[in-house]
């Protein structure tokens, strides 16, 4: 993976470099004082995954990552930790507290890889699955499996025909990327549906079987005839 460090702090940076030099999957091609210049780099080159420290001068690792229209995956290295919750709403990959050790390091390392080979799946390819991460074991997920699935709290929720499973691993977000869009359709920020499953829906809510899902303002527009054409 290509990552780059965003660091006011020389020191923090060369920290970084020297953990990312012992990890194999790692390849630390720029790194930046000025964040400014890291989004003009960003602009220009392929990028994977940014460390990004939050507390810097004229704009926040926060305030960066928002400016970001397609935000590589980030994973957040600072002296604070009031900013975790927030963090983890935008979906960063992990959040690590200076000074923070090499195994810490290289565990968020790892969270990052494995995100990076989910999202590498060729959702459109004629693979009917999905697989994924519960606690230390990949899941394949059949497709037609799938009824719904949820946000909850830290957790994505699969709502199968046969169970549930939770992962924290993936996000929803994560999720709309990655699964067939001729089969699922987002209807809410923390709901993404199976098309097939739908039994009926209005202008506000959908019917999977006896569940009913929310349609939220953004998506009022998800469900149409032509939408569901072909399912």
């Amino acid at each position: 993976m290509i990552a780059i460090a965003i660091d006011d702090e020389p020191i923090a940076l060369d920290i970084v470099a020297a953990h990312a030099s012992k990890v194999p999957f790692i390849e630390l091609e720029a790194q930046f004082t000025n964040a400014f210049e890291a989004i003009t780099y960003l602009q220009q080159h392929r990028v994977d995954l940014i460390f990004l420290d939050i507390k810097m001068p004229d704009i926040s690792g926060i305030e960066f990552l928002k400016a970001l229209s397609k935000p590589p995956m980030v994973i957040f290295t600072t002296a604070y930790s009031e900013h975790a919750v927030q963090s983890f709403e935008l979906d960063a990959v992990d959040y690590l507290l200076k000074p923070f050790s090499l195994s810490r390091f290289l565990k968020a390392c790892n969270k990052a890889k494995e995100l990076f080979d989910l999202r590498n799946q060729a959702p459109e390819s004629k693979a009917d699955f999905i697989f994924i991460k519960d606690g230390y074991e990949q899941i394949k997920v059949l497709y037609h499996d799938i009824s719904y699935i949820e946000a909850s709290g830290n957790y994505t929720q699969f709502h199968l025909t046969n169970g549930r499973l939770l992962s924290s691993r993936i996000t929803i977000n994560e999720l709309v990327d990655l699964l067939p869009h001729k089969e699922f359709i987002r209807t809410h920020r923390a709901f993404i549906i199976a098309k097939t499953k739908i039994s009926k829906y209005d202008r506000s809510q959908v019917w999977i079987g006896d569940q009913i899902i929310p349609i939220g303002t953004t998506y009022s527009e998800c469900l149409n005839p032509k939408s569901l054409k072909g399912i």
